[in-house]
């Protein structure tokens, strides 16, 4: 496989030493920071907001993946350009005119990504799969980290890497929620791109291992 990315979900970090855990993902073979932006609306949770992020981008060597799990997106698109955003991800779900919302990002100089709850079909992004750099394919339900991973995701991933193909586009396949080594080579066989992991990564005791485990399949 080979060609895939690792992005560690800062989610799942110490807060208290967030600082160390930023500088260990930079010294590991991880490819992005996975950061999640909860508004406690559209998912029942609230993680951090721009001070953190603006802190968070000060320590980061490597491009910052952001996630937007909140209403009404569009609203700060140009912030999170602002803060650093290397890709931004909004929800389906959550945009009313999501093809707008994909060319503002654009427009911000940055990659665009939609996500999708794992309820939302993913033949519902068949018709702007071309102007999408990313596709994260939720396999948790969205809101907590720690949650054990949705076994339909691989059917899930075999459609999307279909109409992928299907569009000629160049589009990566990221999961979002329970990936460990025990369904991540499944995952990449199936068709993923890019693997989120939070505390698979971060409760571990040398966290770059798992990290170099999970780049290495």
């Amino acid at each position: 496989m080979g060609n895939h990315l690792i992005a560690p979900s800062i989610l799942a970090a110490d807060f208290g030493n967030l600082k160390a855990d930023l500088e260990m993902v930079n010294s590991s073979e991880a490819d992005w920071f996975h950061i999640d932006v909860m508004d406690g609306v559209f998912v029942p949770n609230i993680s951090f907001g721009m001070p953190v992020l603006k802190e968070i981008s000060k320590h980061t060597k490597k491009p910052l993946d952001v996630h937007l799990m909140i209403v009404k997106p569009q609203r700060y698109i140009k912030t999170f350009a602002d803060l650093g955003s290397n890709i931004l991800t909004v929800h389906y779900e959550a945009c009313n005119h999501l093809h707008r919302t994909i060319q503002e990002i654009k427009n911000n100089g940055m990659k665009a990504g939609v996500a999708i709850n794992p309820h939302t079909n993913v033949d519902l992004l068949s018709e702007i799969i071309s102007d999408i750099d990313l596709v994260c394919l939720m396999s948790v339900n969205p809101g907590f980290g720690g949650q054990s991973f949705i076994e339909a995701t691989y059917k899930k991933v075999s459609r999307l890497k279909q109409i992928i193909t299907n569009a000629n586009s160049t589009c990566k396949i990221e999961i979002d929620g329970g990936v460990s080594d025990k369904n991540a080579k499944k995952l990449l066989e199936t068709g993923a791109d890019v693997l989120v992991a939070g505390n698979h990564v971060f409760k571990s005791d040398n966290p770059t291992e798992p990290i170099a485990k999970l780049k290495n399949l």
